[in-house]
């Protein structure tokens, strides 16, 4: 029994060595951008900071209400004496490390041939190749690995599918004990579900596909009604669940899905791959997540037991799935998509046997291993922590005027959140459209009681102005790439919020 949790929490050691490379990989590239500063990405912060704050809370959220994200945050940020940009680095690590934990729940229990623990660590290095193969700064790329790293691209949601197919794996493998496991599938799909529908999307649809078909062919047939309506009846109740969070909900997600658009979305989607095929590591990418589905084709075809048979084939069934669901519903969004960079890599834990080969060269390569990881994180965290802490001047002369300055401002979407998350007051710059009005989209509409603002920040990004006064600023604030039109003692009322 001590031999088994030396090898599960040298694995966890070995599972943050490499995230940290990977976290440190792709906060060098100018996917930092999308880490640290980009507008959508900063919503966890913003309300975990807010809460943790107290004052009222009305929220203006999307589809996706963040609860796993921002309890996460909150709990980083409540813990450790660091500054916003060194929790989202933390964050992007602890990140990695759930999906560590997910693979291995999913790899299976330790048994006689078989080295789970290893084949987790491998998929999760494999999932950091693809991470590392992405480099550009759009949110809106093809490059689906690195989203797990934010705080806001649905990493709870993908953690969450990746343990519900492990605990579904886990209740066939086992002749008995199954209560356990069925409770905690109800409660992720639950949770999941509740903060995030697609988890119906990617979940719960491709394993009621599967579970219904192998419901025909498989010799356990008394479990598989059981899982299904564990599975359904947590998605269900999860949707339930968020009634009470309407008022907190500005989009449904429904307006998402125009079935009639198919053939542009197909063409959008089609436009995203060939970006992705234009440069080498893009190459690199698509041929490594291919190698990947082809492995889990292989690997279904061999299986030699329910539970490999399941993740095998999950691994190939659900990116194929959720991308013809996305064309079909018309969909406009790489995110959707994620699937087709964490599913493939599940291939890897499908069935983790031990390779065959001499006791002396496993352990010398496991030494190999160790070094790696060692040498490797010590050298990426410098790396993540100068990504964290990069110096903003524009930025800080923004935060030290309007601080400074003891009034209310505002700016739109794009060019206000990242100044308005660093203030010691957030609620000194509110968030508008370019009339004035409220944009009651990731944000307390708390702020918008303020009734009026006093100067405007704005950078490249920003809308012309069409101000509901004809009045031109006293002074013009130079920022850098930011500027602040500061209109004095006139003030400019706001107009009616909306999303």
């Amino acid at each position: 029994m001590r031999r088994v949790w030396v090898r599960e929490l040298t694995g966890w050691l070995a599972a943050l060595g490499v995230s940290v490379i990977i976290a440190g990989q792709v906060s060098a590239s100018a996917r930092s951008e999308l880490l640290f500063r980009d507008g959508d990405s900063l919503i966890v912060a913003m309300f975990a900071r807010s809460v943790i704050a107290g004052g009222p809370q009305d929220w203006a959220m999307s589809s996706v209400l963040f609860l796993p994200e921002s309890a996460a945050f909150a709990g980083l940020d409540a813990l450790l004496p660091l500054d916003v940009g060194a929790l989202l680095a933390m964050s992007a690590v602890v990140n990695l490390l759930a999906l560590y934990g997910a693979l291995r729940l999913v790899a299976g229990r330790r048994r006689e041939g078989r080295a789970p623990v290893a084949w987790s660590l491998i998929a999760l290095v494999v999932f950091g190749l693809l991470a590392a193969t992405e480099i550009s700064a759009s949110r809106d790329a093809l490059e689906l690995a690195s989203l797990q790293l934010t705080t806001t691209y649905y990493a709870a949601t993908v953690v969450g599918v990746v343990l519900s197919i492990g605990l579904v794996r886990r209740v066939l493998d086992r002749d008995r004990g199954h209560a356990g496991l069925l409770f905690a599938l109800g409660a992720v799909a639950v949770v999941s579900t509740l903060t995030n529908p697609l988890y119906a999307v990617w979940a719960t649809v491709p394993l009621t596909i599967y579970l219904l078909f192998a419901l025909r062919l498989s010799t356990q047939k008394k479990r598989m009604p059981i899982l299904l309506a564990v599975l359904v009846g947590g998605s269900v109740l999860g949707l339930a669940g968020r009634i009470p969070f309407g008022a907190w909900i500005a989009n449904t997600g429904a307006g998402y899905a125009q079935p009639a658009l198919w053939p542009q979305s197909a063409q959008y989607y089609g436009g995203l791959l060939a970006d992705r095929l234009s440069s080498p590591l893009g190459v690199i990418g698509c041929l490594l997540t291919l190698a990947l589905l082809v492995g889990a084709l292989v690997r279904m075809t061999r299986a030699e037991d329910a539970g490999s048979r399941l993740v095998a084939t999950i691994a190939w069934l659900m990116p194929v799935l959720v991308v013809v669901g996305a064309i079909a519903l018309g969909t406009h969004a790489a995110r959707y998509l994620q699937p087709v960079a964490f599913a493939p890599v599940l291939a890897l834990v499908a069935a983790p046997l031990t390779p065959r080969m001499p006791r002396r060269a496993s352990r010398a390569a496991a030494a190999v291993a160790t070094v790696l990881v060692v040498v490797g994180g010590a050298l990426s965290e410098p790396r993540l922590a100068a990504a964290a802490d990069a110096p903003d001047a524009d930025l800080v002369c923004v935060t030290d005027w309007v601080s400074a300055s003891g009034r209310t401002g505002a700016g739109q979407f794009w060019t206000v959140r990242l100044p308005k998350l660093h203030l010691d007051d957030p609620a000194q710059l509110v968030q508008v459209d370019h009339q004035l009005s409220g944009y009651a989209w990731l944000v307390n509409r708390h702020d918008f009681e303020v009734g009026e603002v006093s100067f405007l920040v704005e950078d490249s990004q920003t809308v012309q102005w069409q101000l509901p006064l004809a009045v031109v600023p006293a002074e013009v604030v130079d920022c850098g790439r930011y500027r602040i039109l500061d209109f004095d003692d006139t003030t400019l009322p706001l107009g009616p919020p909306h999303s």
